[in-house]
Parts: structure tokens; C-alpha cells; sequence
């Protein structure tokens, strides 16, 4: 699933519809993630509208309009937002177009369906039920130690869990969590309720740095992530941890381990991330 730096980059990417007028909404009809039906009648809201500018909350996407609304798009596992011309062939499982007034579209294309739309009234959109559970944003708010030893107090769960805790932290998904958890020699399977004010400070840290080191890259592409362009990222190239089961670890050439936990891959090195 895409994270932060992923979502991150399709925003950046997506800066040039900002200005241009939505003249027409075409929807597929068929819904996405959890909702029973797609919300028609409030895309189509849309039409007539001039995007102002394009943020990011954690995963989610808002593109803001001069209208008091906003499209709230999250990319789920294979979706695609991207920015074409309009003679570009449709893709196939394309939900969304958006036509603008400088002949591109915008285009949303999600093969299993697991991403999300919606529209939002802006100065609202934490009210969202998808946005009221986030925590803060480490890339837009900042992130310390503080506030991960604060957050980390009487938390039974792993660390891997607790980073992956959406309400704790808004973006960082199991690809970053587990490099940070290398970067900050931290063991995946310690309990989060455990961390000192050092080792929670050398988290932050690590945090800010795989996510940034990502950013640079453009994010990482492991099957089917691609910027607003159609682009691949690179970092996959840079992973320090993630996807090296049976490698030397960087940092002590002991052999990377792979385990399951909680369904999800992790990844670590079992000498140098103590227990």
C-alpha cells in the first residue's frame, strides 16, 4: 500500500492541475473499499469548480476547490492518481476522470478497488470518518520523541504496531516502519510501552529519515505505485532492511530476517536490533 512519501510524491506531482477548472466528472459506477456505492451525486458537485490547491493528510489525499469542497482521494493498495492528456488511452478499472478546462484530465484508476473518494466540506474534512481517527502528520506537524514516549505510556502492543498505529501516526505504513525500526536498532517485537526517552528520541529520528530519504527518491515502487505522471519511485534501490530476508544487514552482516506479525511482513536484523 502506498504510504506517506508515496502519497507525498503524487501530490507534489499533481501541482500543475492546481488553477485549472473541472468542466466535466465521469464515475465508474462501481464502488470502492467500503462504500456501498460511489458517492455520484457529490462528485459531480465538482463540475464547474477551480482546484486552489492539493494537500496531504497521512495517506489521504484533499484537492481543494473554490467551492467549499474538497475530493478527498486515498490510493488504497493498486490505486493510481494521475494527470494525463486527454488523449491518452483510458486505462482499464479507471473510476474517476476529472476534466479540466486545460484539456488533461485527472484520472483515478485502482485495479482491487480498495482505495476511496469522496468529497468533504473543507474546514470539515477532520470530521471525515476516515480522517477523524488520524493522528498527527510526522512531514506536515513535525515529530519528536516526546511525543512518541507520551503516546508509547501504558501501550501493551508491539513497536512495529504501535509505529503502524494510524492514530498515533498519520502515513507510516510496513515498509517505513520496519526500516525505521532497523535505523533506530529498535526489535519490532519489543513493547511499545517499554520505550525510554532515548530510545523513543532515536525512533523519531529514524522515522523522519527513512520518510525523507523516500521523499528524495520519488517513494518506493514495489508493484504497482507510480506518481501523478505515471512514474515509478526508486528508493526500492535504497531499502536498508525491507525485502532483504537472507542479506547481510548493512550495519552488522548478520543475516535479515523475515517473520509475520500481526499478517504483515517484518523484516530486522536479529543481532543488532536488541531484544
Amino acid at each position: 500500500m502506498p504510504e506517506l512519501p508515496e502519497v507525498e510524491t503524487v501530490r507534489r506531482t499533481l501541482q500543475p492541475a492546481v488553477g485549472a477548472k473541472i468542466v466535466a466528472v465521469w464515475d465508474s459506477g462501481k464502488p470502492l473499499h467500503m462504500q456501498r456505492k460511489p458517492p455520484r451525486k457529490k462528485l459531480r458537485s465538482l463540475i464547474g469548480a477551480r482546484i486552489t490547491k492539493i494537500r496531504r493528510h497521512g495517506k489521504y489525499l484533499l484537492v481543494d476547490t473554490d467551492t467549499p469542497d474538497s475530493l478527498l482521494v486515498h490510493l488504497g493498495m493498486t490505486g493510481r492518481f494521475l494527470i494525463v492528456g486527454e488523449a491518452t488511452p483510458r486505462a482499464n478499472h479507471t473510476h474517476l476522470v476529472l476534466w479540466l478546462d486545460d484539456g488533461r484530465e485527472l484520472r483515478f484508476v485502482d485495479a482491487r478497488r480498495f482505495g476511496q473518494l469522496d468529497v468533504v466540506a473543507r474546514d470539515k474534512e477532520k470530521q471525515h470518518a476516515a480522517l477523524s481517527i488520524l493522528g498527527p502528520d510526522p512531514i506536515e506537524h513535525g515529530l519528536d520523541g516526546d511525543l512518541l514516549y507520551t503516546r508509547s505510556r501504558g501501550r501493551k502492543s508491539t513497536l512495529k504496531a504501535f509505529v503502524l498505529d494510524q492514530g498515533v501516526l498519520a502515513g507510516v505504513g510496513n515498509i517505513y516502519a520496519s526500516e525505521a525500526l532497523w535505523k533506530a536498532q529498535l526489535r519490532p517485537t519489543r513493547r511499545a510501552h517499554k520505550l525510554t526517552h532515548d530510545t523513543a528520541r532515536r525512533l523519531a529520528e529514524a522515522i523522519l529519515e527513512v520518510l525523507h530519504n523516500a521523499l528524495d527518491n520519488g517513494g518506493t515502487t514495489l508493484s504497482d505505485f507510480v506518481n501523478a505522471d505515471g512514474v515509478e519511485g526508486e528508493n526500492a534501490e535504497y531499502l536498508w532492511v525491507y525485502g532483504r530476508a537472507g542479506e547481510a544487514c548493512l550495519r552488522c552482516k548478520s543475516t535479515i530476517r523475515r517473520a509475520v506479525h500481526q499478517g504483515r511482513a517484518t523484516y530486522y536484523c536479529p543481532t543488532c536490533q536488541t531484544p
